[in-house]
């Protein structure tokens, strides 16, 4: 507009080639085809399970999508999956109502079986991914641990301990309250190495 740009949230200006984008620091999860989220199973219904993934409406995911069979009356759903089991998945699908439909099928998707799951505010996860990746690969390299980071705001933390865990629980708040600021990955490597050093010494 008048060769000025406008956004609709308030959030961190980032500027490509050729394209200026706007880092929401508030905005809520809305779904989107392709993305990566962790869920809870809350309730089965006839062939599928009723999946809450932090949207305003729960996903589902149909018993294909999550282990290549048909659906059969005599199929007994909770030997596979049942309510209160975490999973990773993609959404595939987006259906008339808008509801995300999901598949664990493939990669590193599927129940999880270890494990600790925080969340973080959805808008914040591009800070805790870093810029083509830099913040999430130092902090895998600094501290072993191993992150399935979901576009919902929720990321599975997997780590040999559980010192290493609750760093980084810390670390993921840290980015949280300062995911405004710039210079964010360089004080995060700084806090990493302040807080190994109390542990170790």
């Amino acid at each position: 507009m008048g060769g000025k740009v406008y956004a609709t949230h308030v959030g961190l200006v980032e500027y490509g080639r050729g394209v200026v984008s706007v880092i929401a620091l508030e905005a809520g999860y809305t779904p989107m085809v392709g993305d990566t989220v962790i869920g809870y199973i809350v309730d089965i219904d006839v062939g599928q399970w009723i999946v809450d993934i932090n949207a305003p409406m729960n996903a589902v995911l149909k018993v294909p999508d999550a282990m290549e069979v048909p659906f059969t009356p005599d199929l007994v759903m909770t030997d596979f999956l049942d309510v209160g089991d975490t999973i990773v998945a993609k959404v595939v699908d987006l259906d008339r109502k808008r509801t995300p439909i999901l598949s664990i099928l493939g990669g590193e998707l599927g129940r999880v079986d270890e494990g600790l799951v925080v969340e973080m505010t959805p808008s914040k996860v591009p800070r805790l991914i870093g810029k083509k990746g830099s913040m999430v690969s130092m902090i895998l390299k600094e501290t072993g641990c191993r992150l399935v980071i979901g576009e919902n705001g929720r990321i599975l933390i997997q780590c040999a301990n559980r010192e290493d865990e609750e760093l980084i629980v810390s670390i993921i708040r840290k980015i949280e309250r300062e995911a405004h600021t710039t210079g964010l990955t360089n004080r995060v490597h700084d806090y990493i190495m302040r807080m190994r050093g109390v542990k170790n010494g």
